[in-house]
């Protein structure tokens, strides 16, 4: 499965002209990898998570403690691969496993790992969205994030939060056939799209900021939705996959033309597409590394990269929380059964998207509804309430063990059943306790905020 959004690939090295590609050059490889068709069977999920103090959860750590601590991660024997975020969050992408039940199991085995060996530093996980309490603060410094940085602040204070500040669980599932039908890659594509909203709001876990409600369920979605629509909107839905994500891909904004280690900082292009690049050349010519790299600073809800990586769910509370929305996911998408009726749910939601060529997601009216208010939209919870009971479904089906079955059906009865969602628990929490436990007894509530 593939690494961490912010970039962890290395320096471009000194190109010459056979390394260079071409506009046409680079249309034929974004089209030849974007989707691996075949039969759907793996399945992956990349996990992050805030870190802080037990107990502790609105006090900075000091970087160099962090630094200490995710040392000693990266010797530690993983199945899956270890990054960090610019902000320090931890993520943990998990190798495609063949099987739901495979992937489950081998993460939380590393999750285990990753717990005990955290917890001699004072360090702990805690899955949720975005940040509750303390403010956006990098502490990678690199040329890659120092120009990620630098592109995304021209477009006010989101991209600096996305950063720092969020977390997600993301969730890679197989193109699909190349044939049509429920399982074939262009209805995956779509209900990978349609379904977002439904995903958003059913998970929506990240109602606060530096300790006040936001008037959001999911305030990470709307810090998302935040970024310009360049680097975070999807393609249009009405056309062939390939052709309409290669398109979106070559005329989105380069982030970055990056550099060899000592020449400077990376330079941050303004309004210049990458096909624009490959037309122009620029400070120099792209390469196919460019392009990859290039793809991985688009950052829209659902990304091809060969299998599709669905974006838009909170990080879940709880230590096996992400279990529920990895489950839920792959039996929408892997049972031709719960596919199709999937489909028919969400299908209709589809009208508050506005005809084609109107607002994409996340930025539309629907997207934007089921982040502020989650399953209390009546559709959402709905087509919600549809989508849960043909997971609950398919499980057996796909071979999942009778804990993730009665994880997902307790949820359904917990939250769904009743139009919430963990944000709503959060608020409930806040209310009744404005103040972390652990904050000092003398420290009023706007100071912990601040």
């Amino acid at each position: 499965m593939p690494e961490g959004d912010c970039g962890k690939h290395r320096a471009a090295g000194r190109t010459t002209a056979r390394d260079t590609v071409s506009e046409a050059e680079v249309e034929a490889l974004v089209r030849g990898i974007c989707f691996k068709t075949g039969p759907p069977r793996t399945v992956g999920v990349e996990l992050e998570w805030l870190v802080h103090e037990p107990g502790l959860p609105h006090l900075p750590v000091p970087a160099a403690r962090l630094e200490a601590a995710y040392a000693a991660l990266r010797a530690l024997p993983l199945h899956s691969s270890v990054t960090v975020e610019p902000g320090g969050q931890l993520e943990l992408s998990s190798l495609p496993a063949d099987s739901l039940t495979e992937c489950i199991s081998a993460m939380q085995a590393d999750l285990d790992v990753v717990r005990d060996a955290l917890r001699p530093h004072r360090l702990t996980l805690s899955g949720v969205g975005a940040d509750p309490w303390r403010p956006p603060s990098r502490i990678l410094r690199e040329p890659r994030y120092d120009a990620l940085e630098s592109c995304l602040d021209r477009g006010g204070p989101a991209g600096r939060r996305m950063m720092c500040s969020t977390a997600s669980v993301q969730i890679c599932l197989d193109a699909g056939y190349e044939e049509p039908g429920p399982l074939g890659y262009a209805r995956r594509w779509r209900l990978a799209h349609l379904l977002g909203p439904v995903l958003v709001a059913a998970f929506a876990n990240s109602p606060l900021q530096d300790g006040r409600p936001t008037g959001w369920r999911s305030t990470r979605q709307a810090v998302w939705a935040g970024i310009e629509p360049g680097r975070s909107a999807a393609p249009p839905l009405d056309g062939e996959p390939r052709e309409t994500w290669t398109r979106h891909a070559l005329d989105a904004p380069v982030m970055c033309v990056r550099r060899e280690p000592g020449e400077g900082p990376w330079s941050v292009p303004e309004g210049m597409s990458f096909r624009a690049w490959a037309r122009a050349g620029a400070s120099r010519r792209p390469t196919r590394e460019d392009l990859v790299y290039h793809l991985t600073t688009l950052f829209p809800p659902v990304r091809p990269r060969g299998h599709l990586e669905l974006r838009m769910v909170d990080a879940q509370p709880g230590e096996d929380g992400w279990v529920v929305p990895l489950a839920v996911t792959t039996a929408l998408f892997d049972d031709p059964g719960a596919a199709e009726t999937a489909y028919r749910a969400v299908k209709p939601l589809a009208e508050r998207y506005g005809p084609p060529g109107s607002t994409a997601a996340p930025h539309n009216p629907l997207w934007l509804d089921a982040a502020r208010h989650g399953l209390a939209d009546p559709e959402l919870r709905e087509a919600a309430a549809t989508c849960f009971a043909a997971a609950v479904d398919a499980l057996p089906r796909l071979g999942a063990g009778v804990s993730v079955r009665d994880a997902v059906a307790t949820y359904a009865a917990q939250y769904v059943a009743h139009g919430r969602c963990p944000a709503d628990d959060l608020l409930d929490a806040v209310r009744d306790d404005p103040v972390p436990h652990d904050a000092p007894h003398d420290t009023p509530g706007k100071d912990v905020r601040r």
